[in-house]
């Protein structure tokens, strides 16, 4: 290999690296801000230089060659070595900076972290954000972000978890709608009404509910099968719905606040806890294994304030 272009290969070998995470040319190229051709121009470089193909293509993602996912073993742990130490340099030369890719749910995103996104950028004007709002859980590594906001029971071990905060599920319907169709007074009532369903892959459309007060002594509890007319896979919408008197809706705490105290949505079966839809804290969470730079530590530290502020 000629000396002189030692650091054409590395760089092209870190970006074989990131296209084993991500298994997407495209993908690859946002991870390093370069456009998907100039990921494709290095990849062929690289293939030269080894003397053979590297990565097989399919519609919708590549597939690694024995050669290529030998060189990817040989080198990943390398390369992540290099990104610590050269964060734990930037640390080290004063200001926090660098960029935070965080991924959230589109709701909290939009309500929560979203408006105080101006104020962090002006105290610490050498970090950037990208925010990515998505419902979908998203696979930290892979896609390249470094944080995730989300909403579940309970995170993996391979992760680093900062509860944000406490959550629960409220089962809501506006006036008018409980006028026209009646007021359930048990679970079972919910299949004679129109129930407003978060779309999710593959779920059975049930409810579970325990009696208040009921838990720690083993009391009632049931799971119930819904069904209406609409679905949705965001809460916003969803809550827009209940507000429109489409029919009763079960959604997490967060997407309601104002239409609570204003009487346009109201509370169903208030005795009787929704359980084991939605997740029960909101966490901030971020890959194991790896130190969090300062910009990341200021982030986190960001929206523990948003939280904390509710």
């Amino acid at each position: 290999m000629d000396k002189n272009g030692l650091g054409g290969v590395l760089a092209d070998l870190h970006l074989l690296t990131i296209i084993a995470q991500t298994r997407n040319l495209t993908q690859a190229a946002r991870r390093l801000a370069i456009s998907k051709a100039s990921v494709s121009t290095r990849l062929r470089d690289l293939e030269r230089v080894v003397g053979m193909s590297l990565v097989r293509r399919t519609p919708r993602s590549v597939i690694l060659t024995a050669a290529a996912v030998q060189l990817v073993e040989d080198m990943q742990s390398s390369f992540a070595r290099i990104e610590q130490s050269f964060a734990q340099a930037q640390d080290l030369a004063g200001k926090p900076r660098g960029i935070v890719r965080i991924t959230a749910p589109v709701a909290l995103g939009r309500q929560r972290i979203a408006p105080a996104v101006p104020d962090f950028l002006r105290r610490f004007p050498e970090i950037r954000l990208e925010l990515d709002l998505s419902d979908r859980l998203v696979n930290l590594a892979q896609e390249g972000f470094d944080l995730a906001v989300r909403h579940a029971r309970s995170i993996p071990e391979t992760y680093i978890a900062r509860v944000l905060r406490e959550s629960h599920s409220l089962l809501l319907a506006s006036p008018d709608y409980l006028q026209r169709r009646g007021i359930p007074t048990h679970p079972t009532d919910l299949a004679r009404h129109d129930c407003l369903l978060y779309l999710r892959d593959g779920s059975i459309q049930s409810w579970s509910f325990e009696r208040i007060g009921m838990r720690r002594r083993g009391g009632e509890q049931l799971s119930v099968p819904v069904g209406g007319r609409f679905k949705a896979n965001n809460s916003e919408v969803l809550r827009a719905a209940i507000v429109g008197g489409v029919g009763i809706g079960l959604v997490p705490d967060f997407s309601v606040s104002g239409e609570l105290e204003s009487g346009a949505m109201v509370p169903v079966l208030p005795d009787w806890r929704p359980v084991g839809f939605f997740g029960d804290r909101i966490y901030a969470v971020r890959p194991g294994g790896v130190r969090a730079s300062r910009a990341l530590e200021c982030t986190i530290e960001l929206l523990r304030q948003v939280f904390l502020a509710e």
